[in-house]
């Protein structure tokens, strides 16, 4: 799952998870948020429709990281206004700043399983106490033909719970047709140090 294998998929049209627009739970989360000086983090971003979505409503604290240069290029021609050193070209599990919330839309789904507990300790060390993930995880049985690699309520619950207090993880009422019935919304929150 190299900056390599992600370049080539977006090289090669290879990107089924990418609706084109902020995916509607999302949205409707972002709708709620009145504070638009949230520090906020998207990591492996991809196209960034939710960045996108966050900027033209006001929010300027917003950092994107992706591993590939070809969905940030494609940001960048999209929102040429964006600043560039909000752009991050890297690994998240090398970031180190903290942030409010962070969002997050089909990438834990899309990085490899044995890394889904790294992914759970990284999203509490990066959050302020009190910060908040909040986002959609994929609901159908784990596969290894992946990414998505799906998973279960109850194995997420396994990798956050020691974490963070779980505010919200039900089905998604407002997913898109394509991914009805496969979406969880979730919102935890870091409650300690």
């Amino acid at each position: 799952m190299s900056s390599e294998f992600w370049s080539a998929r977006y090289r090669e049209k290879r990107t089924g998870w990418d609706i084109g627009y902020v995916s509607t739970p999302l949205k409707e989360y972002i709708d709620q948020l009145e504070y638009k000086e949230l520090k906020i983090l998207i990591p492996g971003a991809g196209n960034s429709y939710e960045a996108e979505y966050l900027f033209k409503n006001e929010f300027k604290n917003i950092t994107i990281c992706e591993i590939a240069s070809e969905p940030l290029q494609n940001f960048q021609n999209r929102v040429p206004d964006f600043p560039k050193n909000q752009l991050l070209q890297q690994d998240f599990f090398t970031l180190n700043q903290t942030y409010d919330l962070i969002l997050e839309q089909t990438f834990f789904c899309a990085i490899p399983v044995e890394k889904r507990p790294d992914y759970a300790e990284q999203c509490f060390n990066l959050l302020k106490t009190g910060g908040k993930i909040a986002g959609v995880f994929f609901d159908f049985e784990l596969r290894e033909d992946g990414p998505p690699f799906g998973g279960t309520k109850q194995e997420y619950l396994t990798y956050f719970s020691p974490y963070f207090k779980i505010d919200i993880l039900e089905r998604c009422y407002n997913s898109i047709k394509p991914r009805q019935g496969n979406e969880l919304f979730f919102k935890f929150i870091k409650t300690k140090k």
